[in-house]
């Protein structure tokens, strides 16, 4: 299946999170995968890219027409697809692709993954949502969202939209075992009608 990876564009970043990334693009076409991503050359997304034509694998590209100008395109994807709007990119990558994994990024990979966590929340989809946590990174993330439980901002129910993997191992793992999760963001509603009648 073709899976999309979200992550970071700096070059800036503990080579730890480059070459777990390249590693990562690798194992997924030895594992039969597609890869769509954002097209960039740099950072994270670079890497899963080096990683994927390393194998020779399929691996889609989606930017922004305006990304040309800003010379940021990785130069080997098997396809490339453009955009007009940054938008418009994001639908395509989800449109695109039968999984999601969330590797450390910045604010435009926080705003991937809340968006597909936000519409499978809504049943807009049931595809995996995969955060890949190496050193720990997204657990100021994972502290804010138990904030937001522990105030009756969201349920406990969410947690079951994603899984968090601490390693390569437990992506594959999360990936092949994964079941639909079902949940009901209104239940609350009829609960309180029940309450109410």
């Amino acid at each position: 299946m073709n899976i999309c990876v979200f992550g970071s564009s700096s070059e800036l970043i503990d080579k730890q999170f480059l070459d777990t990334a390249e590693a990562l693009g690798s194992a997924l076409v030895k594992k039969g995968h597609g890869v769509v991503f954002g097209a960039g050359k740099y950072g994270v997304m670079g890497a899963v890219a080096r990683g994927v034509t390393a194998q020779k694998g399929e691996l889609i590209g989606v930017s922004p027409k305006f990304f040309e100008e800003l010379d940021v395109l990785y130069d080997k994807c098997t396809k490339l697809i453009f955009t007009e709007t940054m938008r418009e990119r994001k639908a395509v990558m989800e449109d695109n692709a039968e999984a999601f994994i969330i590797c450390p990024g910045s604010m435009g990979t926080f705003e991937e993954f809340f968006e597909v966590l936000t519409l499978k929340q809504l049943k807009r989809h049931t595809k995996p949502i995969i955060i890949y946590n190496v050193k720990g990174y997204y657990n100021p993330m994972f502290a804010m969202l138990e904030n937001a439980i522990n105030n009756n901002f969201m349920t406990s129910d969410c947690k079951g939209l994603y899984s968090v993997a601490n390693s390569l191992d437990e992506v594959f793992c999360q990936l092949e075992s994964y079941v639909p999760f079902s949940y009901d963001k209104y239940a609350f509603v009829s609960k309180g009608d029940e309450k109410n009648g």
